[in-house]
């Protein structure tokens, strides 16, 4: 005869020095682990676990990443027990907010001065996308960032770039350099042939149009690939 399973104690019946919303009014966000902050999102568990042994599971099963965390889409969320539809929006709403956050913050006239600085300028928006996408960023004669535009989306495998549109917004820009960007979401940073070829064919295109083509990036995950770096350009 098989006993029922005991219910998990809920994080209401912990002690109020356990309960990760006390300790973050007291204490602040910043002592808290990763499954304490993600407990706080998701608000509830089940009945066999609590809001943060759920969350320990999940970052667990990832190894702590949270950047695998921030590629996954609602289904993959909902696979886990305990996760909802309402949870996996909530989890995926709050990370977009943090990516939003990290692009945002840098916006205010970004100064390329290597390509390190050039990656920060999209390593926000581009570190956890599961599709290929293709930016530009406009620059003036200074290296500053005037715009940035994504020109080209695609699938997992690659993404088709018309050259027109990209040379179209930098001559409404009046601008004097590019930098071209696009991810990998494989996190394989090694530029294929056509990478390449597209590259030189821009690049030579800018410099019709007296523009530079300064760098092309490809970002995989935290890192990426510089052209410029690899002389390339």
């Amino acid at each position: 005869m098989s006993l029922p399973t005991k219910p998990s104690p809920s994080i209401k019946d912990w002690s109020a020095d356990d309960q990760p919303r006390f300790k973050l009014k007291q204490h602040g966000s910043q002592i808290l682990s990763n499954a304490e902050l993600l407990a706080i999102l998701i608000g509830s568990g089940s009945r066999e676990e609590s809001a943060v042994d759920l969350c320990k599971r999940i970052l667990k099963s990832m190894d702590g990443d949270l950047d695998r965390l921030a590629r996954m889409s609602l289904s993959e969320l909902q696979q886990y027990k305990g996760i909802g539809e309402a949870k996996a929006i909530t989890i995926s709403a709050a990370l977009e907010l943090g990516r939003r956050r990290q692009h945002t913050s840098k916006e205010q006239k970004q100064v390329v001065r290597d390509s390190r600085s050039a990656y920060q300028v999209m390593a926000g928006m581009l570190a956890d996308k599961v599709q290929e996408e293709f930016w530009v960023a406009y620059l003036d004669q200074a290296n500053t960032v005037i715009e940035r535009q994504c020109v080209s989306r695609g699938g997992v495998a690659g993404t088709v770039v018309d050259p027109r549109l990209v040379f179209k917004e930098g001559l409404q820009l009046l601008a004097s350099g590019l930098i071209l960007y696009h991810n990998h979401p494989s996190g394989q940073l090694k530029p294929s042939k056509a990478d390449i070829q597209l590259t030189k064919r821009l690049s030579d295109g800018a410099k019709i149009l007296q523009m530079r083509v300064l760098d092309h990036i490809i970002v995989g995950g935290q890192q990426y690939f510089s052209f410029a770096d690899e002389g390339m350009l």
